[in-house]
């Protein structure tokens, strides 16, 4: 093996006997025959992230035989995840994905290299991780990780298999590629902090992530073998509800930051402060918050505490730590229902929609006012295991 360019070249790559019985209907595709089945082999992708897209991408490029399959990661297996990545099994709850993924491609196909990178991806290392691979697929489902492997995908003149999901909404793209558009032409900057809930505050259809990511994988496999017609400058945007199909037209964008013909971004940058992210910090560094045994105390001393629930009733359905239940999109309008003079604690699922009703409720002059750091799902963690969990 050496490399040339950036890239892997296999020089070296041979089907065996298994191997040619086992990729038979590959083999007899004339897009494909043995010398893309080869290709194939001699290919390496980087999955960025093991979880629901991450899932599907993972699965299929095994079966297709990429020689070399890296994963970047750090989260462990959740009773939560199962519902969607199918990578995992719930004998893998506990584990770290990474193990859990390995075993699985190694299941489906045990010719196929795997390399792990048990990590937080950032401005250090990604330029480094994500050099020794041919192609990269973005399976991640936050800002700062996208824009940061978008951008060393950029810098390293590499396709960026783009997916991303969403309640029942999904959109796949081809970024990076020679000529085309990056992701930054199409989102040029970040949405404010908390626009944009995560699938854990808003959901995701279970089998959304297996739809879209495994159109990334006909991507990848279609990149690999130079074959069809690649979404290079378009966006796939899918709706599982109505099950239709949008694309959109893209084009580079010549005043682009980072691919534009005049690139004021030239290095990685801190990504976290580009998307507004402030460090998490403690409820000893933040008076605006209160940790889950902090409130427990509180409770247990008989002080008046008012609880405010801003998630949606069905949420509260499934747990609660009692109080006045007024969704945030409710709040503004029904802000005249609490008590500005009473010691308030605002809870959600996890801390972000109570960090905004907190800074919402501070700005029209609540004082004592504080966030459940963590949500309840803190609280179901460190106080109440019994509680359940979502």
């Amino acid at each position: 093996m050496r490399e040339t360019g950036g890239r892997w070249s296999r020089t070296d790559v041979r089907l065996s006997r298994e191997e040619i019985r086992r990729y038979g209907r590959h083999l007899i595709l004339p897009e494909v025959g043995l010398e893309g089945q080869m290709k194939l082999k001699a290919a390496s992708v980087l999955l960025v992230g093991a979880g629901g897209l991450g899932s599907p991408l993972a699965l299929y490029l095994a079966a297709a035989g990429i020689g070399r399959i890296g994963i970047v990661d750090f989260d462990v297996v959740d009773e939560s995840n199962l519902q969607r990545q199918v990578l995992h099994s719930t004998t893998d709850v506990g584990r770290p994905k990474l193990d859990s993924a390995r075993d699985r491609i190694h299941s489906i196909n045990p010719n196929v290299e795997v390399e792990l990178f048990n990590t937080h991806l950032n401005s250090a290392n990604a330029l480094g991780i994500l050099g020794g691979f041919d192609l990269v697929a973005d399976g991640t489902d936050n800002f700062p990780t996208r824009y940061l492997v978008n951008d060393a995908c950029v810098l390293l003149k590499k396709p960026n298999v783009y997916g991303s999901i969403f309640r029942f909404e999904g959109q796949v793209s081809v970024f990076s590629a020679p000529g085309g558009p990056c992701y930054r032409c199409l989102y040029a900057d970040p949405p404010p902090p908390g626009l944009v809930p995560s699938c854990a505050e808003g959901g995701v259809l279970g089998v959304l992530p297996g739809i879209i990511g495994t159109i990334q994988a006909a991507e990848t496999v279609k990149l690999i073998l130079g074959i069809g017609e690649p979404l290079i400058g378009r966006l796939l945007l899918f709706d599982a509800l109505t099950m239709k199909t949008r694309e959109l037209k893209l084009r580079r964008n010549p005043d682009c930051a980072i691919c534009g013909d005049h690139a004021s971004i030239t290095e990685l940058i801190d990504y976290e402060l580009f998307c507004g992210i402030a460090p998490a910090a403690g409820p000893e560094d933040d008076e605006n918050a209160i940790s889950a045994a902090a409130l427990k105390a509180k409770l247990d001393r008989g002080e008046s505490v008012f609880l405010l629930d801003v998630r949606e009733p069905r949420e509260y359905e499934i747990a609660n730590l009692g109080g006045h239940l007024i969704p945030l999109n409710d709040l503004p309008r029904r802000v005249h229902e609490l008590d500005s003079s009473q010691d308030t604690v605002v809870y959600c699922h996890s801390g972000m929609r109570s960090g905004q009703a907190v800074q919402f409720l501070k700005q029209l002059g609540f004082r004592k006012v504080k966030n459940l750091l963590g949500g309840i799902e803190a609280w179901a963690e460190s106080i109440d295991p019994a509680m359940p969990r979502y």
